[in-house]
């Protein structure tokens, strides 16, 4: 699985890939793909620094990458109180009203909640790649588009390569004017804020909207065949984020979770704006149908609503409330029904794709050729 971009990079397969576990990030570099680590929920530099210093020692020299949550356009003297202080209180009440009927306990006296979404502001970003610049990362991943001039030609001047996600040609146009370097073509069926398009529609639009960048397909992906198909819509690899969820690395700190991945089948996510005030695909829980309730007070705006049920989440999955309980996941989640290592889910992506490739070579009369 070589193109030319992971000829560049160095690495043996085209294969991106996104998480939040540090150990995960490492595993997918040493399996010979390029893992990244994505930067969102590091809101103090030293754990950022902590867990960059653990991929360092554990990479094995390989390649790897941060991928931040930053805006393009900049926002100046807003701090997360300010935003705070724009949430409605009936907003508030419905968190609290919704927690009660499912019986959430509090969390302990003192006790601060852990996730966040407060990577999303710049400043914090800011920090985010003041601590990356000092580590030889070689990629540099923007989730909400293009990042601002200035951090992509900070991020030229290291060396490093920027790549930032879009959901239509029409973003990818302008990432491409933007001086991006590698473009993700993110389709409809990806976890996490996604767009309206499929990915065998989306992939070969970016492709030839953006030529002759180079561009990785993301969204519905997880077996080798996918990732061949991929190649061939003119992609030169694939960005995948929720097929390692379930690989035996993952730090998710919920067995429930955990098993309501493993049981989910693919109909089983939601595309709704419960989480971040975006529409990002998760798994459909009673929370998410809470939300979406056209008798609900209805999300708020990101990063609004993110603020909001921060806590809320925090509590749901510190003590497992089933029914609550989800993450963003893609609709590949029907494909995670066992808990495999990094090097195994690697291994079957390059099996799969091998079988493609010779079926069509057999397909073509090419067979032994």
């Amino acid at each position: 699985m070589q193109t030319e971009l992971s000829n560049k990079l160095g690495i043996e397969h085209a294969l991106f890939g996104f998480t939040p576990f540090p150990a995960v990030a490492a595993a997918i570099s040493r399996a010979g793909g390029f893992g990244v680590l994505g930067a969102v929920r590091y809101t103090a530099p030293d754990d950022l620094k902590r867990d960059l210093d653990w991929i360092e020692a554990h990479v094995d020299g390989r390649p790897y990458g941060l991928d931040v949550v930053m805006p393009a356009k900049k926002v100046e003297g807003v701090t997360e109180a300010d935003v705070e202080a724009m949430i409605p209180e009936g907003h508030r009440q419905f968190v609290q009203d919704t927690l009660a009927k499912y019986g959430v306990p509090e969390l302990a006296e003192g006790e601060a909640s852990g996730w966040r979404i407060t990577g999303w502001m710049e400043q914090v970003a800011r920090t985010q790649l003041d601590v990356a610049f000092d580590y030889p990362i070689k990629l540099l991943a923007n989730a909400l588009g293009s990042p601002p001039a200035d951090v992509v030609e900070r991020a030229h001047d290291r060396g490093v390569l920027v790549a930032a996600l879009a959901g239509s040609a029409r973003h990818a146009r302008k990432h491409k004017e933007a001086g991006i370097d590698i473009v993700v073509a993110q389709g409809y069926e990806a976890g996490g804020h996604t767009g309206e398009i499929a990915s065998m529609v989306l992939t070969p639009e970016v492709v030839e909207a953006v030529d002759p960048l180079p561009v990785l397909a993301a969204g519905g992906i997880g077996s080798g065949q996918q990732v061949a198909a991929a190649l061939s819509l003119g992609a030169q690899g694939v960005w995948l984020g929720s097929i390692w969820l379930t690989t035996t690395e993952a730090d998710m700190h919920s067995p429930g979770l955990t098993a309501k991945l493993l049981a989910a089948g693919s109909g089983d996510t939601v595309r709704s704006r419960a989480l971040t005030g975006k529409p990002a695909r998760q798994l459909r829980t009673e929370w998410t149908d809470a939300w979406d309730d056209p008798n609900g007070p209805g999300t708020l705006p990101m990063p609004l609503q993110g603020l909001l049920v921060a806590d809320a989440v925090s509590r749901i999955q510190k003590y497992e409330v089933a029914p609550l309980l989800g993450t963003p996941v893609g609709q590949i989640v029907g494909r995670m029904n066992s808990e495999r290592t990094v090097q195994a889910v690697v291994d079957d992506l390059t099996r799969g794709f091998e079988q493609a490739v010779d079926r069509i070579n057999r397909i073509a009369g090419r067979s032994g050729q």
